[in-house]
């Protein structure tokens, strides 16, 4: 088998794990290929990806297509002359594009296929109450997240583990896998399976603004899961009624504390250091928050400059 030439596709920080993991391994990586450079903040600066960053850094080769069918960039990928082809957190390919090395185009994604596969693997397993994942790499096909597997590894999830943390596990994880991966495929060993076909797929939707919205009508379970499903980034978010008052409030962190009561659903419980919402079966305890134009905050530094009425809640 000849030599491997490796390039490498992927944007933000979870894929640099990967990509210095293959660089630190001495992997020959003859090209990276990542997002454009997007305007961001007040200033509206050029910001530059993780994964550019990075390859910068190490004096990798950098290609910022903004169309992957173009036929400039077909022309420049070509020209690097790569027999392998590395995805992690990337966007859908092109046929032209995942065709193109002699020993294909392999894919890491931070669950355990065929469920959650999309966009947030990693928030909706925790989202659901999941209490095992893992990671998956498999060959690109003409579909999302459906090519034959190649490996697989699985890890538990923890009872209080946010998105957060598990987005670091699964990371190394992956890491690992990817090494894993090409090593099998650098020795001709590779026996991939076709993903298992099964009529309850869970799926791992786009997140958007309405996603994070808090039910306060669901169980105590189920809302804990889904504040640190969304932690920290996008956050799971409510409003807050004080009174004439109404306050878009992030949640970042809570516990819960099961416990019978008879309080009406989303009353708020406080005083100077504690901000607990009543819900089926008990409170969620708000640990740290965000108010409009503030800071994310522990709670009770919120609550110093807040003036809760009695009669306050959330919906």
């Amino acid at each position: 088998m000849e030599a491997l030439r490796i390039v490498f596709m992927g944007t933000p920080d979870f894929a640099v794990a990967i990509l210095d993991k293959l660089v630190q391994n001495s992997y020959n990586v003859v090209g990276v290929i990542t997002a454009p450079d997007k305007p961001a903040g007040r200033g509206r600066k050029l910001n530059e990806s993780a994964v550019k960053q990075y390859a910068t850094a190490h004096n990798l080769p950098v290609l910022q297509p903004t169309n992957l069918k173009d036929e400039a960039f077909l022309s420049e990928l070509k020209g690097l002359n790569a027999n392998l082809q590395i995805i992690v957190a990337f966007r859908m390919l092109p046929r032209a594009v995942w065709e193109m090395p002699k020993y294909g185009t392999f894919n890491l994604h931070a669950s355990l296929l065929p469920h959650y596969r999309g966009a947030a693997p990693i928030n909706w397993a925790i989202m659901n109450g999941e209490t095992e994942t893992g990671v998956t790499t498999f060959y690109i096909d003409d579909k999302i997240d459906t090519g034959e597997i190649i490996l697989q590894e699985k890890t538990s999830i923890d009872p209080d583990e946010t998105a957060g943390e598990l987005h670091d596990k699964l990371m190394h994880l992956g890491a690992s896998l990817v090494q894993k991966t090409v090593e099998l495929i650098k020795s001709n060993q590779v026996k991939p399976i076709k993903q298992p076909q099964t009529g309850d797929l869970k799926l791992a939707y786009k997140i958007h603004k309405e996603t994070c919205q808090v039910d306060w009508s669901l169980s105590i379970s189920n809302i804990f899961n889904h504040i640190r499903g969304l932690s920290p980034y996008p956050a799971a978010w409510t409003t807050l009624y004080n009174g004439d008052e109404e306050l878009f409030l992030k949640i970042y962190a809570a516990t819960k504390e099961e416990q019978e009561h008879q309080l009406e659903t989303g009353q708020l419980i406080f005083d100077k250091k504690n901000l607990k919402v009543a819900v089926e079966g008990g409170y969620i305890q708000l640990r740290e928050i965000q108010l409009p134009g503030k800071r994310k905050m522990a709670t009770h530094e919120v609550l110093n400059g807040l003036n809760l009425l009695k009669n306050a809640y959330v919906r």
